[in-house]
């Protein structure tokens, strides 16, 4: 039984170990990446950032205005939490676009003769799979990180869902305890989304390799 569980411990700190490994990797590749952005991919953004914040803003009331209204005035939090996240999707939707020159050089790049075998053509199917894989991945968390920060800073007893779900006193006293976790999950999907897709500039997916033995790093 004992030698079970120092197994057990030597696996779950080799798996911690290496996810720590990864996590560090894909900061510096995406560190990487935003030290190569020109200024068509920083004014894209700074303005994705601009009109999410305004949409946000908007809705939830933190921006004052005559066209939605809150019942529970804003808490300190639903400020950096609004903007943070405003400003990691507005970097995650400047990835998208293309640095200028960028269709010149890939037109460019066809043009030049290749002598692709169907070895290399199988090759890359696992690699475009990855790939694929990895921007829907993307995209879920994007998509999951804003609707979680619209319902953190958002007023609790102003959203249609939780008045239908719990009522107004249900939504003060059970939804509205819960929006500062809330929160926290939109800040860290909304980050691992950005990260992922910087990372991707600078770092080409690879295939996943078949599992090693976690004692083998022990």
């Amino acid at each position: 039984m004992r030698d079970s569980n120092e197994t057990g411990i030597i696996v779950t700190m080799n798996r911690i170990r290496r996810w720590a490994q990864a996590s560090k990797e894909s900061l510096v590749f995406a560190g990487q990446a935003l030290t190569t952005w020109n200024a068509r991919q920083i004014l894209a953004a700074a303005g994705a950032t601009i009109l999410v914040g305004l949409v946000i803003g908007i809705a939830t009331v933190l921006i004052p205005n005559s066209i939605f209204s809150r019942d529970i005035p804003p808490v300190w939090w639903n400020y950096p939490v609004w903007i943070i996240t405003s400003a990691m999707t507005g970097v995650l939707i400047a990835t998208y676009v293309r640095p200028s020159g960028h269709s010149t050089q890939a037109a460019a790049s066809r043009t030049q003769p290749t002598q692709a075998t169907d070895v290399d053509a199988a090759a890359d199917g696992p690699v475009q799979a990855s790939g694929d894989q990895e921007e829907r991945r993307t995209s879920r968390f994007a998509l999951a990180g804003s609707m979680l920060a619209w319902f953190a800073v958002g007023c609790p007893v102003c959203n249609k869902i939780a008045l239908l779900a719990l009522g107004y006193s249900g939504a003060l006293t059970w939804f509205a305890p819960v929006q500062p976790f809330l929160a926290v999950g939109a800040l860290v999907l909304s980050a691992v989304a950005m990260v992922w897709r910087l990372r991707g500039q600078v770092a080409c997916p690879v295939p996943a390799q078949p599992a090693q033995r976690d004692l083998a790093t022990a």
